[in-house]
């Protein structure tokens, strides 16, 4: 039976978080950042997110408080949710995906540096060279462990209802958030 929850993944520096925020707002739905929520984590622990990525391959418990939050949403109605994980753990769920060339991801997340405080705490590199290497290792680092932890690939289109690239000039955050709220309503009524 098909939820009305909408499950967003997608590569580093996509725009998950701000199509999630725009998507729900539009949809007067509320909102949840696994992300932000393990920004948070990283903080409380004094580490960046990458640092963070390593300890969770020694601490599966880590990973496992946001799976356990991510499941109990699954209960929710009127939800849009940016995670990595979210489409496996609510299948019923409006999978989409957000695709994005590295480089350019690797220039929004330092530009978003200075404005965002969440993720300046949790992400210390300030050069677009130094992103791009920081977010290949955290990408690698979350494939071994959501293999490991739960064998599923969290980055396989396969798995995903809609797929759009964020990084197209004529895919801007407005342009994403109707395309996506387009195919969302059409699933629905399928």
């Amino acid at each position: 039976m098909k939820k009305n929850i909408i499950t967003i993944a997608g590569k580093l520096g996509s725009g998950k978080s701000s199509t999630g925020k725009k998507i729900a707002q539009k949809l007067l739905y509320q909102h949840f950042s696994s992300g932000d929520f393990y920004r948070n984590v990283a903080a409380q622990r004094g580490v960046t997110i990458t640092e963070l990525n390593e300890i969770a391959k020694k601490e599966p418990e880590i990973d496992y408080e946001i799976d356990d939050l991510l499941k109990k949403k699954a209960f929710d109605k009127d939800l849009v949710i940016d995670s990595r994980l979210a489409f496996h753990w609510i299948p019923d769920s409006f999978k989409v995906y957000l695709e994005i060339d590295s480089r350019l991801a690797a220039k929004r997340m330092v530009a978003d540096l200075d404005i965002n405080l969440q993720r300046k705490k949790s992400e210390k590199l300030l050069t677009i060279d130094e992103m791009v290497i920081d977010s290949q290792k955290r990408l690698d680092s979350e494939i071994q462990r959501y293999k490991k932890l739960y064998d599923v690939n969290h980055t396989e289109h396969a798995h995903f209802d809609y797929i759009i690239n964020t990084g197209l000039p004529e895919n801007n955050l407005e342009s994403v958030v109707e395309k996506i709220k387009k195919a969302y309503l059409q699933w629905l009524k399928n």
